[in-house]
């Protein structure tokens, strides 16, 4: 899963990797060229120092990588694996001067990821017992969305598209600029005719007339009932009744999931999965030559 996910937004990554060290370097790390020499070799360790789920060990690895080919990642800990206060994730050799220019970046990036990874399996964990599954937003940091959707994917969630660009999501706004769902999902027929591309369509339906025209168009892959409380989600489910997947979002925390989860809706779409996340702590440390 987690090599897939780095094949298929490989260039994406990359992009991400060069522009976050543009930002944090620039022209050159003074501090270290300042005081240490370039031909020191050296290593340091990844210290947890806090309980959770790891993850961006994979991305970290691909951020040394990135900035100098001699640095070597020796991996203690694989991303997804629980972790605890005193935890070495991995350790990291080469030129000292290329650890510390890489060295912020690569604990912002890992710390957020293990934070949102640590949410979604608590997330997991509590609707097991439901066939619902967890769905990410497009409510992500700018320029990060990768990193977070991939750690979204490490906890055991699942993308609900990555952009604007991978699939089409009619909302409201939609309907209501377009006079009505019917002539929506008409004009979006003909748009796929006409694009000759295979791409996923999610609808929002705001009452039992969207429902009932929005299920009526084969290429609709799933209704999206948005801010519906969990009575109202299960009658709605009652007049779908399976004939599309399901989707509820808007409202939806981990104080209330699973009471959304066991109504039988297919998937919860949750904005909070990568807002205001509370990142696990770590450290990463110079070893002792």
């Amino acid at each position: 899963m987690m090599r897939n996910f780095i094949d298929r937004y490989k260039n994406q990554l990359d992009v991400f990797i060069k522009n976050a060290l543009n930002e944090d370097i620039g022209i050159a790390d003074h501090t270290s060229l300042s005081c240490i020499e370039t031909e020191i070799m050296s290593s340091a360790k990844l210290i947890v120092k806090e309980s959770g789920y790891l993850a961006g060990v994979s991305l970290s690895k691909l951020i040394f990588e990135h900035y100098d080919r001699r640095l070597k990642v020796e991996i203690m800990i694989e991303d997804g694996s629980r972790i605890k206060k005193g935890d070495i994730a991995f350790k990291v050799h080469g030129p000292a001067l290329s650890i510390l220019a890489t060295e912020r970046l690569v604990l912002n990036t890992i710390q957020k990821m293990s934070g949102i990874t640590s949410f979604t399996k608590d997330l997991n964990n509590m609707i097991k017992h439901t066939k619902c599954k967890i769905l990410d937003t497009r409510k992500t940091t700018p320029n990060f969305r990768y990193a977070e959707k991939f750690a979204v994917m490490i906890g055991g969630g699942n993308n609900h598209r990555m952009g604007l660009f991978d699939a089409i999501l009619i909302k409201d706004n939609h309907i209501d600029y377009c006079g009505g769902m019917k002539n929506t999902l008409k004009k979006t027929e003909k748009y796929l005719n006409k694009l000759n591309k295979k791409l996923d369509v999610v609808v929002e339906c705001r009452n039992q007339k969207e429902i009932d025209s929005a299920i009526n168009f084969d290429f609709v892959n799933r209704i999206l009932l948005d801010n519906y409380n969990p009575k109202e989600l299960i009658k709605a489910l009652s007049l779908i009744r399976g004939r599309k997947k399901t989707e509820a979002s808007g409202r939806i925390r981990k104080r209330n999931i699973v009471e959304y989860a066991e109504t039988g809706v297919d998937f919860v779409s949750i904005g909070e999965l990568t807002n205001n996340i509370k990142s696990i702590d770590m450290s990463l440390k110079a070893i002792a030559i």
